[in-house]
């Protein structure tokens, strides 16, 4: 049989580099942070973090006097370059800093409790007035490292520490697309989002992509986010809402109803008179544009449209063309805010 490990620790860090673990461990800490680097796990491995001081065997709490300068107990993980995760657990484990590019079998990694993951910078970190704003995530540390080593990066994205090496969206592209896997095996469909995001700004930013696809990339970024972010796509429809009608309004909608005109021929000696009905082609709109009756003609116009139908208006031929270009797109913004929000509350 082979034996169980397991071992209580409060220290500042834990050295773990080209270790072999040849028995199932489970290892639960206190203001540790843990460098697994190229270590070989055998068998499973549980890494914890211990929420209460740790209890001596004579009923006495281990005293923490050493770490009263310390942030908090939390532990985190500095890295797992070159480790096969298949056997390794993690529970409430800050994985803010963790290097992730080079392990195997990433979408095996068992996540439990709390294990957080960094963020992008948020705009109290900048200046308030920037117009650059980040999608709010689970971002890898490796992810900040490359974009703070961009030119003209922004202010808030962590740098590389000393002997962290350098990877890029190449590389990061296969980790978001394991991690995203690891967090849909455990039934946690938002969090999955998130890294499908990160797989997806990855991609997009990654050199051996066809010029074609990186213009479909940015633009299903842009409309919705990966289909991921429903205010992007709402903010999106609503653009084009009031764009449809302000056009119609000024160019569309016919200055009147075009009436009915007939015309009918007698012959000389006789007989049948034949009738022939015609409609006047709509008169593009003069004089007063943005009234009352003509905001609400183009609204019903442009609501119609949202959902694929038509209003049966009379319009000019600018207006059927901006009918029919609204019947196109604003469906499918419809659509990506729809697929948004089920992508994000569905489990």
């Amino acid at each position: 049989m082979i034996p169980s490990l397991a071992g209580q620790l409060a220290a500042r860090r834990l050295e773990c580099r080209r270790t072999r673990w040849a028995a199932t461990a489970e290892l639960r800490l206190r203001y540790t942070t843990v460098d697994f680097a190229h270590a070989v796990f055998e068998y499973p491995l549980t890494i914890a973090a211990e929420s209460d001081p740790f209890v001596l065997a004579d009923g006495s709490e281990l005293a923490e006097g050493a770490f009263a300068g310390a942030p908090g107990a939390g532990v985190g993980l500095a890295s797992l370059r070159g480790v096969d995760a298949a056997h390794l657990v993690l529970a409430d484990v800050d994985l803010s800093p963790c290097l992730f590019a080079g392990a195997v079998h990433l979408d095996q990694l068992r996540l439990e409790g709390a294990c957080t993951f960094d963020s992008p910078p948020s705009p109290a970190g900048r200046r308030r007035w920037s117009l650059v704003r980040f999608t709010q995530r689970r971002v890898l540390a490796e992810e900040h490292h490359w974009r703070a080593g961009r030119a003209g990066a922004v202010r808030g994205w962590n740098v590389a520490v000393l002997g962290a090496g350098r990877v890029g969206p190449l590389q990061l592209a296969p980790v978001y697309r394991a991690l995203r896997k690891a967090f849909e095996d455990g039934k946690h469909e938002p969090g999955a989002a998130d890294f499908y995001y990160g797989e997806m700004e990855m991609r997009r930013h990654a050199d051996d992509i066809p010029r074609g696809e990186r213009g479909l990339l940015t633009a299903y970024w842009a409309l919705s986010g990966y289909g991921l972010r429903a205010s992007r796509a709402l903010a999106w429809l609503g653009t084009a809402m009031v764009a449809t009608v302000v056009l119609l309004m000024a160019f569309g909608i016919a200055q009147d109803t075009p009436k009915q005109t007939a015309t009918g021929t007698v012959p000389a000696g006789g007989g049948e008179v034949t009738f022939t009905i015609d409609k006047d082609d709509p008169k593009n709109p003069t004089g007063e544009r943005f009234t009352g009756e003509r905001f609400e003609k183009a609204l019903n116009i442009t609501l119609n449209s949202v959902v694929f139908r038509s209003s049966g208006q009379d319009l000019t031929t600018t207006g059927t063309y901006v009918e029919m270009t609204s019947r196109l797109t604003e469906p499918v913004l419809l659509g990506l805010a729809v697929l948004a929000v089920r992508n994000r509350v569905k489990r």
